[in-house]
C-alpha cells in the first residue's frame, strides 16, 4: 500500500483539475511537474474509473467528472493501483512460512488490521478537504 509514484501523480492530476474547469494534459503536466507519458496513462485510468472526463479536439482537455466532495482518496488510488497491500504477505495466494495449522502469523494479522484501518480512512477522506 505504500503509495507508488503513479498514485502520487494521480492525486496531483486531480488537484490540477480541482477548479472543475477543462485543462489540457500539457497544462496539468506543467502545473504538477508530471512527465507527460505518466500523465496520459493516469488520465486514462482516471477516466475509466469515472473520475475525469476527456474532450477530444482542438478545444479538448480533461475535467473532473464529479465534484471533489464525491471523490475519495481511495477512489483515486484504487483507480491507478488496484493492488492495495502494505506488505506482500497480504496478497491473495501468498504463502507465509510462519503460518501454522491454517492460522496466519501474528505479524500478518497486525498488518491486515492496519491495512484495513488505512483503507477505511482513505474511503472517508473526500478531496474537497484538501483542495
Amino acid at each position: 500500500m505504500f503509495l507508488t509514484k503513479e498514485c502520487d501523480y494521480a492525486i496531483r492530476v486531480v488537484r490540477a483539475l480541482a477548479g472543475m474547469e477543462k485543462k489540457s494534459a500539457k497544462m496539468i503536466c506543467e502545473r504538477e511537474y508530471i512527465p507527460a507519458p505518466f500523465a496520459y496513462k493516469i488520465l486514462n485510468k482516471l477516466e475509466h474509473a469515472g473520475i475525469v472526463c476527456s474532450y477530444r479536439g482542438t478545444l479538448g482537455g480533461y475535467q473532473l467528472a464529479k465534484k471533489l466532495d464525491c471523490i475519495t482518496l481511495f477512489d483515486v488510488i484504487n483507480a491507478v493501483d488496484e493492488n492495495l497491500f502494505i506488505n506482500e504477505c497480504l496478497q491473495p495466494g501468498h504463502v507465509c512460512p510462519h503460518n501454522t495449522n491454517g492460522s496466519r502469523c501474528s505479524v500478518h494479522q497486525d498488518l491486515e488490521r492496519i491495512q484495513n484501518g488505512l483503507i477505511i480512512s482513505l474511503k472517508e477522506k473526500t478531496l474537497d478537504r484538501f483542495f
